[in-house]
């Protein structure tokens, strides 16, 4: 899919489930390099947070996880049974940039506790995604939607 051509509305369900497996194992790593190296778990942080930007900016289907599982997963699956609406996603992506952001923060300027406990707060949101099927930024989306001005 290139960059012109208009994203889904939609996507699998299986997709952004197989990028939180891959988050959730990123901020792992992130974790126990924190504890030797903080400078080093904020630059592997920091890589996270890209591709959190990237899966905001983008959507979950051009984004580097969602782009792996595209190429490399879904051929070998069953058809696609279960679809979930992209803008939800792409908030909660921003959520998880946010959180990257003031983790990659913390770890690179010495507030070592500060992106442990931003780290913390990713990883469970990722976590959730991942082993339940739970988006917190997805639930969370509709309840902002609400909150933004209509036009008219």
């Amino acid at each position: 899919m290139s960059l012109t051509t208009p994203a889904p509305t939609r996507v699998d369900v299986r997709g952004p489930r197989f990028a939180a497996w891959i988050t959730t194992t990123v901020l792992v790593a992130v974790l126990v390099v924190a504890s030797f190296a903080p400078v080093a778990a904020g630059v592997l942080l920091a890589a996270q947070a890209i591709v959190f930007a990237l899966g905001a900016a983008l959507g979950p289907r051009r984004s580097p996880y969602g782009a792996l599982f595209a190429s490399l997963v879904a051929p070998r699956l069953s058809p696609v049974g279960e679809t979930e609406p992209v803008e939800p996603l792409r908030f909660a992506q921003g959520v998880g940039l946010a959180f990257a952001a003031i983790g990659t923060l913390g770890f690179l300027t010495g507030a070592t506790t500060v992106g442990l406990i931003a780290t913390g707060f990713a990883l469970f949101a990722a976590l959730l995604n991942a082993a339940f099927g739970v988006c917190l930024g997805c639930r969370m989306y509709p309840l902002l939607a609400r909150l933004r001005p209509t036009a008219g």
